[in-house]
């Protein structure tokens, strides 16, 4: 389902305009090695945690901080989605295109990906893309005159809660896609989620509720045990029962 325009040079033009600092290196394979954590490790909920239904409560009423809205998919014909904003976080619901651009890796490539990008905005601390087959991430438009994810307290490595159905996971700002389009994340979020992964026909319609938390940058960036935990503790703020 991932339908994003051919705008094949965001992602690197992505990185010159923020000028993104190193964060620490990707796996070399889905949830293999490098500092990765095997793939779905601490997808159960714990008790204690804010649930999909406390954080879906907390983000009901939209305060609209973006100049107007985005489309979910290059071919739609209107603009629909707002980005909305709290004290503590930025949030927006959409559907879910699959990201697979970065590491090249047997889910990520040229011939699973026709929209395949061997760069990301962020990279890691070896100074390489990031690895969207091992590292649950949410892809943020461009900056515009839309909305600047930057002026609401928002880089590579800021954490997200992203929301489908009764499911909850958390993962980090990893790219930056087109300037018009938002609802987009990781192939390994979208499998954390239970979605389909497949980025030529995976994805989900609609549904999905990203929640990113401001001033909440973490290092390094593909630590999924850090993204976890930092998401946990500040959901449970989030929701009031920190």
């Amino acid at each position: 389902m991932r339908t994003r325009m051919l705008a094949l040079t965001s992602a690197v033009c992505g990185a010159a305009l923020l000028g993104a600092a190193a964060l620490p290196a990707s796996a070399t394979g889905p949830g293999a090695g490098g500092g990765q954590e095997p793939e779905g490790a601490g997808t159960t909920a714990v008790e204690g945690n804010a649930s999909a239904a406390e954080l879906l409560a907390e983000v009901r009423a939209c305060a609209r901080i973006s100049k107007g809205a985005y489309r979910t998919d290059s071919g739609s014909s209107k603009a629909t989605v707002s980005v909305c904003g709290t004290k503590d976080a930025v949030f927006w619901k959409a559907d879910m295109d699959i990201d697979c651009d970065g590491r090249k890796t047997k889910a990520c490539n040229r011939r699973t990906d026709p929209y395949f990008l061997p760069e990301t905005a962020f990279q890691s601390s070896r100074g390489e893309p990031l690895d969207s087959a091992a590292l649950p991430h949410v892809v943020v438009p461009g900056p515009s005159k839309v909305w600047d994810y930057r002026k609401s307290g928002l880089t590579g490595g800021s954490v997200v809660a992203v929301v489908y159905r009764d499911r909850v996971r958390y993962g980090v700002i990893g790219d930056t896609g087109p300037t018009g389009i938002i609802g987009e994340a990781s192939y390994a979020m979208a499998k954390t989620l239970g979605i389909d992964p497949d980025p030529s026909t995976g994805g989900a319609e609609s549904g999905v509720t990203y929640i990113a938390f401001k001033d909440s940058r973490i290092s390094p960036i593909e630590s999924r045990a850090r993204a976890r935990s930092r998401g946990a503790e500040l959901a449970r703020q989030f929701v009031g029962r920190s």
